[in-house]
C-alpha cells in the first residue's frame, strides 16, 4: 500500500518545516515505530510499494492485470482538492467513471503514463513545489509524461522522505518539538491486556476468546516502541499516545512500569472517570472547561503517571468542518473558541491551563485547499501574536505545573463512544481475534519445543504486526474502506507467515476470507426493479439489482456521517431510492439531529429551464457538482426519528424555483428511507434519461454530496 509514502510527501515534513516561519511556536508529534520503519524502508532499503513500482515501469509493457490495477487505484485522490486541480487528471477521471466498467483498451499507453504521473504529483504538498523547482516544471507539463518523468517524480518523493528524520532531529535538539510514541505496531493495549474487561460495554461477544494471553506482547510493544524511537532520534519519549486513546487501569499500570511519565486520552474517558458531564452549547463550546484543562495524576501499582485529556470538539472541527470553510475564517473561528475557553477560566484559581488539541492530523489535510497550509499559517499566526497564549511542549508543562489534580479512578474506554466496540465485539472482528489467538497459541507452543529455531523472532514480528488496531477497525461494521478485502487478505497473510516462517503447516481456514460480504463501493443498476416501499431492511432482496453507492470511511472516524449508502433503480413508471441512514450508537446519535436530504434531478435528454441548487456552501471553493443546474428538488426532513412529508420544488424560470405538488410521491421510514417518484412528476418520458445526485445537510448547510464528482443517471424504459 502506498499511504506511508504519499503521506510522507504530503504531510510529515511540511508540518514540522512550518516552524521556520513561527519562531515562538512549539509543537508535539507522535510517531508510531512501525511508521518510522516504513519511512526508513523507502530511504535506506530501496523499498517500492506496488504503486511506485508501477509508476516507474514502462507503460508499453504493462500487463492487462497491471492496467486494471492502475485504473482501480490511481484515482485514490480527493476529487475537489486534488483531482480537480488538474484538467487532464479530471478528464481521465471522468473517462474512467463514465460507465460501470471502463475497459483497459479505452486508455492509451500515454494516458496510463499521465495518470500515474498526476496521481503521484497531486499527493505532494504544494510547499515542496517551491522547494524543488523541477517538481513545478513536471506539474506544469500536465500531459505527455515519459517514463523518465515518472522516475524523476518518485526520486524527488524519496528525497523529500529522506529529509523527514533529520528535520525532526533538528527541532528536537532546539527544543521546538517533543516526540511521543505508541506501541510498536499500534495495538489496542486494553484489549491485549485484558479482553474480558474490554468487552463490558460491548453488545456482541459471541465467538470471542475469554483470554488472549497477550500481556507479554503488550509489554513488548510498549518497550520496543520506546527503544526504536530512542535509537533513531537519540531521545527516549517521556509520553506515550495510546492507539485510539484507549486507556484503562491495567494499561496505565503497564505504561508506568515501562517508565512512561505521561499519557493522553479523550474527554469522554475523563467524563466517566470523574462523573462529570462536559456540557456544550449549540455551537459546541464547553460551558465549564476547567476540569478538561487540568493535568491529572494517577497512582498505579508501580508509580504515579500523569494524564492529559483532549478537547474532542476542536479536532472534529479541524478534521471535518474547517476544510469546507475559507481558511482565514476557519482559523478565526478556532481562535475565537480558544479565547472563549480562556475567558471562562479568568476566575479560575490556577495560574495556567492546558488546552490539548490532539488529533490524527495526517488524514485531514487532503480535504483542505493547499493541503491545509493556509489554515495552519493563519491559526499559528493568531496564537503567536497573542501574548496571553503560548504553545508548549507537554513534558515541560507537566513538569512545571503546580495545579495537578489526583485521579482516583480511570474509566476503560476509547475516544469513540467511550468503548472499544469499533475493534471488538462484532462477529467479523471477533473471528479475527479468535484467529489471532489461535496463531499466538500455536506460536507459543512451538517455541517451547523449538527454542533454537533462528526464525522465531522473524515469525514473532508477523504476529505482532497482526495485533495492530487497523485490521480490526476495518473488519465488520460500521466502517467500510472500499478495500476491506485487501485488509482481510493482508491480515490472514500475516498469520499464515507465522507458520510458514517456522516451517509448519498453517490452518486451512486462513485461506478463506473473514468478510461475509464484499461490497463494491459503486455499481450501476443491473436491471429494472419494482421494490416494496416499506422502509425495512428485510426487503433488501427487492433491491438486489439496483445501483448502489457506498459512503466510504476514512481512517479518521466521522461522527456526523448521516448516510452509509444509497440504492437507486427504476421501472417503466417510477424511479426508486433507498437511503441507509447512519443512526450511530451511544452518544454518537443520528436521530438527535435535524437531518435534511435533497434529491436533485434533471432531464438529460432535452434541455429546458434549469436552476442552481439552493443549499448554503461554507466555502468559496464549492464542489464542482454544484456548478450544475437542475429541474426538480425533492426535500426530505428527518427530525428525532420522524420523517416529515416531502417537499417538491420545480424550476419556474432559469434560476428560479417554485413549489410543486408532491402528490404521487411515496416516502417510508423504518430502518431505512424508501422513496418512490413517478417519472411523470420529473418530466421524464419513456426512453429519456434522468440525471441526479443527493445532498445531505444540517439546517440547510451542506454536510455531504452523494456523489461529489459526477452525476448519476438512469433511463426510463420504453413501454412495450
Amino acid at each position: 500500500m502506498p499511504w506511508v509514502r504519499l503521506h510522507a510527501v504530503k504531510d510529515y515534513l511540511d508540518m514540522v518545516l512550518i516552524l521556520e516561519k513561527f519562531p515562538k511556536l512549539k509543537l508535539n508529534f507522535n510517531i508510531v515505530p512501525a511508521l518510522l520503519d516504513a519511512i526508513l524502508d523507502y530511504t535506506e532499503n530501496g523499498y517500492h510499494d506496488i504503486h511506485s513500482e508501477l509508476t516507474v515501469s514502462d507503460t508499453e509493457n504493462l500487463t492487462d492485470e497491471e492496467k486494471a490495477f492502475i485504473l482501480n487505484n490511481f484515482f485514490s485522490s480527493k476529487y475537489e482538492t486534488m483531482i480537480y486541480r488538474s484538467e487532464n487528471y479530471k478528464e481521465l477521471y471522468q473517462k474512467r467513471f463514465a460507465k460501470d466498467v471502463a475497459a483497459i483498451e479505452d486508455f492509451s499507453a500515454q494516458e496510463f503514463s499521465d495518470l500515474m504521473a498526476l496521481f503521484n504529483l497531486v499527493w505532494i504538498d504544494p510547499v515542496h513545489f517551491e522547494r524543488y523547482p523541477r517538481l513545478q516544471e513536471l506539474w506544469e507539463k500536465q500531459n505527455g509524461y515519459t517514463q523518465q518523468d515518472r522516475v524523476e517524480i518518485i526520486d524527488i518523493q524519496k528525497q523529500i522522505i529522506r529529509e523527514i528524520i533529520p528535520a525532526y532531529k533538528k527541532y528536537i535538539q532546539t527544543g521546538r518539538i517533543e516526540l511521543t510514541t505508541s506501541p510498536y505496531y499500534h495495538s489496542i493495549l486494553p484489549i491485549l491486556i485484558d479482553v474480558k474487561s474490554s468487552t463490558k460495554n460491548v453488545i456482541t461477544i459471541e465467538g470471542l476468546p475469554q483470554s488472549l494471553g497477550m500481556l507479554d506482547d503488550a509489554k513488548y510493544q510498549i518497550k520496543s516502541g520506546l527503544d526504536r524511537i530512542e535509537e533513531v532520534f537519540g531521545v527516549r519519549p517521556k509520553g506515550m499516545w495510546p492507539p485510539e486513546l484507549c486507556l484503562g487501569p491495567k494499561t496505565l499500570n503497564l505504561l508506568a512500569k515501562e517508565g512512561i511519565e505521561w499519557t493522553i486520552s479523550d474527554e469522554g474517558v475523563l467524563a466517566n472517570s470523574i462523573n462529570f458531564d462536559f456540557i456544550r452549547d449549540f455551537k459546541g463550546n464547553l460551558n465549564d472547561p476547567y476540569h478538561l484543562l487540568k493535568v491529572y495524576s494517577y497512582e498505579t501499582k508501580e508509580k504515579e503517571i500523569d494524564i492529559i485529556f483532549r478537547d474532542r470538539s476542536i479536532p472534529n472541527l479541524i478534521n471535518f468542518e474547517y476544510a469546507g470553510i475559507n481558511s482565514q475564517m476557519a482559523a478565526g473561528d478556532l481562535y475565537e473558541k480558544i479565547k472563549m475557553i480562556q475567558n471562562k477560566l479568568l476566575v479560575s484559581p490556577d495560574e495556567t491551563h492546558l488546552l490539548t488539541i490532539a488529533s490524527d492530523c495526517e488524514n485531514c489535510w487532503e480535504n483542505y485547499q493547499n493541503d491545509g497550509r493556509d489554515f495552519l499559517e493563519n491559526i499559528y499566526s493568531m496564537i503567536e501574536n497573542d501574548e496571553t497564549l503560548e504553545t508548549v511542549l507537554i513534558s515541560d508543562y507537566i513538569r512545571e505545573d503546580k495545579h495537578k489534580k489526583s485521579l482516583k479512578k480511570i474509566f476503560s474506554g476509547s475516544w469513540i463512544d467511550k468503548t472499544f466496540q469499533f475493534w471488538i465485539g462484532e462477529p467479523e472482528k471477533n473471528k479475527a481475534w479468535a484467529y489471532l489467538k489461535k496463531t499466538k497459541d500455536d506460536f507459543d507452543n512451538y517455541v517451547k519445543e523449538n527454542s533454537s529455531n533462528p526464525n522465531i523472532n522473524k515469525a514473532k514480528r508477523e504476529l505482532l504486526i497482526a495485533e495492530g488496531s487497523d485490521w480490526f477497525w476495518w473488519y465488520g461494521e460500521p466502517n467500510n474502506s472500499g478495500q476491506d478485502f485487501v485488509f482481510d487478505y493482508m491480515f490472514r497473510e500475516r498469520l499464515k507467515n507465522v507458520y510458514i516462517i517456522l516451517g509448519i503447516n498453517y490452518p486451512e481456514y486462513l485461506d478463506k476470507t473473514l468478510i461475509t460480504t464484499i461490497e463494491v463501493p459503486f455499481r450501476h443498476p443491473k436491471r429494472n426493479i419494482t421494490p416494496r416501499m416499506d422502509g425495512l431492511n428485510r426487503s433488501s432482496d427487492d433491491w438486489y439489482n439496483s445501483g448502489s453507492l457506498s459512503m466510504l470511511d476514512g481512517p479518521v472516524f466521522r461522527e456526523n456521517k448521516n448516510v452509509d449508502k444509497i440504492n437507486f433503480g427504476c421501472d417503466k413508471d417510477n424511479i426508486y431510492f433507498r437511503l441507509h441512514v447512519n443512526k450511530g450508537s451511544g452518544e454518537i446519535s443520528f436521530v438527535d439531529r435535524i437531518n435534511q436530504f435533497y434529491i436533485y434531478t434533471r432531464n438529460a435528454s432535452r434541455v429546458g429551464d434549469r436552476a442552481y441548487i439552493r443549499l448554503i456552501s461554507k466555502t468559496d471553493n464549492p464542489y464542482p457538482i454544484l456548478l450544475e443546474k437542475f429541474e426538480h428538488e425533492l426535500a426530505l426532513t428527518l427530525v428525532k426519528d420522524t420523517l416529515y412529508p416531502p417537499r417538491l420544488t420545480a424550476v419556474l424560470h432559469p434560476n428560479m424555483w417554485t413549489l410543486d405538488n408532491p402528490e404521487g410521491i411515496t416516502i417510508v421510514y423504518e430502518d431505512v428511507i424508501d422513496v418512490c417518484i413517478p417519472f411523470d412528476k420529473l418530466g421524464i418520458e419513456p426512453g429519456e434519461t434522468v440525471e441526479f445526485f443527493m445532498a445531505n445537510t444540517d439546517s440547510g448547510v451542506k454536510n455531504t454530496y452523494i456523489p461529489q464528482e459526477i452525476l448519476l443517471s438512469m433511463t426510463r424504459v420504453l413501454r412495450t
